[in-house]
């Protein structure tokens, strides 16, 4: 019995939306982006213990065969399986011991050789028998069941042959592949220099968190959401404080940004009001827009830009959708000219909880909630009600987006959506 439609790969690209009124669908805005910038070539050499969280420049392959020499899997004997003739149970002679980080050994003919786990295999020696299936008797032991051969035995280049494939360029350096670059001898490893990231919020109404407000002021979210969110290793970020709606204000701060920046995060200022005057001011510097306006929402104003040189991300003034827009569209955009061989949300699959309505048009991501998986291991989750691209609380409660497409009006409960973990 099928209990859902089969499910399929979600696209790490596709937004699921068509274009719409002369929208944007994020796939191609993400495309648009990629087409306008390069990656950072600058290469550091720094010390394994000085590059974790940094962006690896070059494919790494194994130095060394791993392990480096044939060594014991186990506590117990080394052994000559033709010492063991007759039918058994056989007696060995213990002829000496061998502990991790001594020097190989020869087995002697006859006699078995006490050896510790990770301790060279003894030349001659073709099996290791646990400790716990002999019986020690003084300087002898008794064996009851005769081994396999290389059994309890690592043997050299099993986990890495020299020259195979270590470590991808692109990969960020976490624990897992510090321990893979340390066992291989590699003390000093390539990284990319770090992304240099300028975040500039606008908007006349905005105040530092903490500090006391005027009449119709507001504390700015947005800068302390996108620096939390660029808090990684292999980014550098570059602070601006707060702009009022004013361009030549707009136009003198995103000059600076750009002389100093790879990619430039502005919030605000790219609608169509009368106070929005950031497109104006990317083309007075010299700038060129490439996208506006998505087929997404939260984020329709979303912009993408160059100007001198550094990538311009207009995110929209509301924390949702400028959460959402740096979720969906800026970090893969950012992780690209950073070098970062994955640079897309990782999409999974699972079912909604609940029925839910959509106005068609434009893709949503909504705010969701995961429940869990259910008794058949399908992934569960609930999309929150009555979201909006102001409703920073309820962005706080939830822990991954619903992608809803463009063209759908009603989901029921056990529809198949992609989801973006948070």
């Amino acid at each position: 019995m099928t209990l859902h439609q089969p499910l399929h790969h979600p696209d790490p690209a596709a937004c699921g939306c068509d274009s719409a009124a002369g929208l944007v669908p994020v796939d191609q805005a993400i495309a648009r982006g990629l087409a306008l910038v390069s990656r950072l070539q600058v290469v550091e050499m720094l010390p394994l213990g000085a590059a974790t969280g940094r962006v690896l420049a070059q494919d790494i392959a194994a130095p060394v065969a791993l392990p480096l020499f044939d060594n014991a899997a186990m506590d117990g004997y080394a052994l000559r399986l033709s010492d063991l003739t007759g039918q058994g149970p056989w007696c060995l002679p213990v002829a000496g011991r061998i502990c991790a980080g001594g020097a190989p050994a020869a087995l002697p003919k006859g006699a078995a050789l006490r050896i510790l786990t990770g301790a060279p295999v003894p030349l001659g020696a073709d099996a290791v028998i646990a400790q716990e299936n002999v019986t020690r008797l003084g300087d002898m032991i008794s064996i009851s069941a005769r081994p396999q051969g290389g059994q309890h035995i690592r043997r050299c280049g099993e986990d890495l042959a020299l020259g195979a494939p270590l470590l991808p360029a692109g990969r960020i350096l976490g624990a897992k592949e510090a321990a893979a670059l340390a066992g291989a001898g590699v003390g000093h490893v390539p990284v990319i220099r770090r992304l240099r990231v300028a975040i500039l919020c606008s908007g006349s109404e905005l105040v530092e968190p903490g500090t006391p407000l005027a009449l119709g002021q507001i504390w700015d979210a947005n800068h302390a959401m996108l620096a939390a969110a660029l808090d990684q290793r292999w980014i550098t970020r570059i602070a601006f404080p707060a702009c009022a709606d004013n361009p030549e204000a707009l136009c003198d701060a995103l000059a600076r940004a750009s002389a100093q920046a790879d990619v430039i995060l502005t919030t605000g200022g790219v609608s169509v009001g009368d106070e929005d005057h950031m497109a104006r001011v990317i083309r007075r510097l010299g700038g060129r827009i490439e996208v506006m306006n998505l087929a997404m929402k939260p984020g329709k104003p979303l912009s993408i830009g160059q100007v001198n040189g550094a990538l311009w991300l207009g995110l929209p003034g509301n924390p949702v959708a400028a959460f959402v827009t740096w979720h969906s569209v800026g970090q893969v955009l950012a992780g690209h000219v950073a070098g970062l061989a994955e640079t897309g949300p990782v999409k999974r699959l699972a079912a909604l909880g609940a029925s839910l309505r959509h106005k068609p048009g434009r893709c949503e991501y909504r705010p969701a909630r995961i429940l869990g998986h259910d008794a058949r291991g399908v992934l569960q989750v609930i999309c929150l009600e009555g979201a909006g691209s102001h409703r920073i609380g309820q962005l706080a409660q939830a822990d991954a987006l619903v992608l809803i497409p463009s063209d759908e009006e009603e989901m029921t409960r056990g529809d198949l959506v992609e989801v973006l973990p948070l």
